[in-house]
């Protein structure tokens, strides 16, 4: 029979886990009713029944809500049509964050080889493609790689006033109901479209005045893909035959600010290149290998030309921005 004790244990994590994605502080989580509740069970020393009773719930529950989230993936239609009974858009950010909770919950379990006796994230530079294949590639190992924006000029050029005159006002990542290749993530802004971000004071996106922001978008304009592919291009220790997506990602934001814990369901592993400015990385193992992994965070400075290799889709993470400036990342998934 289960230890009553441990069960509780591992219920706290899990919740731990998802209220952090969720965006709560540990101090909001210490009086969460839920957390609470374990408490009290804890020192009350609970019948292992009723575990066994609230687990096997849980699991129905998850099925149901497994079954409800792939078919929703398979359907746009039905995508829509849930948001609507909901009260929202298929756009609407109240539903797609609970929708991407949902989906969290219903990830796959993640092999802990990722985090076992790692105690730090490597950096390395001049790395070869056959030892970045073996050693990196798909084995979900963080690494920071020094010297990957070597021979890029993006750092010069990039700027939040290059971003705002290159996209213009006709683009649909600037007008925004670009569909699922025109993705807009707000995180803790007001923000709904790119539009929105690019008319905000240059006090507020300089962080001098007003509300901090942090946004992420991904790029569905093509010829704004031709302009900025000028100044970057593929890492050079992905070899001929790993393809990148065609699709890249562009986050931005002011000091102190940046996006909550969360988890990734792109199925891919990324690039992540620090463009301008500083950002402090927080990576977690997912909670199935609380147990197994010594190190259950680790903390990844990234200054400008450093670029991250990250699975997100197996480790939570959240970022913050450090600099005094503005940060700038661009990001590509490769399989």
């Amino acid at each position: 029979m289960a230890d009553p004790t441990q069960q509780i244990a591992n219920d706290y994590e899990l919740l731990y886990v998802k209220a952090r994605a969720l965006g709560f502080t540990e101090a909001e989580i210490a009086v969460l009713p839920s957390v609470k509740d374990l408490h009290r069970k804890s020192s009350n020393k609970i019948l292992p029944a009723l575990c066994v009773l609230l687990l096997l719930f849980g699991a129905a529950v998850a099925f149901g809500c497994a079954y409800g989230v792939q078919r929703l993936r398979d359907s746009p239609d039905d995508f829509k049509l849930l948001a609507k009974k909901m009260g929202y858009t298929a756009e609407d950010r109240c539903f797609l964050e609970n929708y991407e909770f949902i989906a969290d919950m219903m990830r796959p379990v993640v092999n802990c080889d990722i985090c076992r006796n790692v105690s730090s994230v490597g950096r390395v530079g001049s790395l070869s493609q056959d030892v970045f294949m073996e050693k990196y590639a798909f084995t979900g190992t963080l690494l920071v790689v020094t010297d990957a924006m070597a021979n890029w000029t993006a750092s010069k050029h990039f700027s939040f006033d290059y971003f705002k005159k290159l996209y213009g006002k006709d683009s649909p990542n600037v007008r925004g109901g670009g569909g699922e290749e025109c993705q807009f993530f707000p995180y803790q802004t007001n923000f709904q479209t790119l539009g929105d971000v690019f008319r905000m004071s240059k006090e507020r996106r300089s962080g001098v005045k007003g509300k901090p922001w942090y946004i992420g978008w991904s790029n569905c304009d093509t010829r704004v893909a031709n302009e900025l592919r000028k100044h970057y291009a593929k890492p050079y220790f992905l070899p001929d035959d790993v393809e990148s997506s065609k699709t890249d990602w562009i986050f931005m934001g002011s000091p102190g600010y940046g996006a909550n814990m969360h988890i990734d369901a792109v199925g891919r592993v990324s690039w992540q290149a620090q463009v301008l400015g500083e950002k402090v990385w927080v990576l977690v193992p997912p909670p199935e290998c609380y147990y197994e992994c010594s190190h259950a965070r680790h903390d990844v400075l990234l200054r400008t030309g450093d670029m991250l290799v990250v699975d997100t889709n197996k480790w939570f993470h959240e970022t913050k921005v450090t600099s005094k400036d503005i940060s700038m990342t661009i990001g590509s998934e490769f399989e």
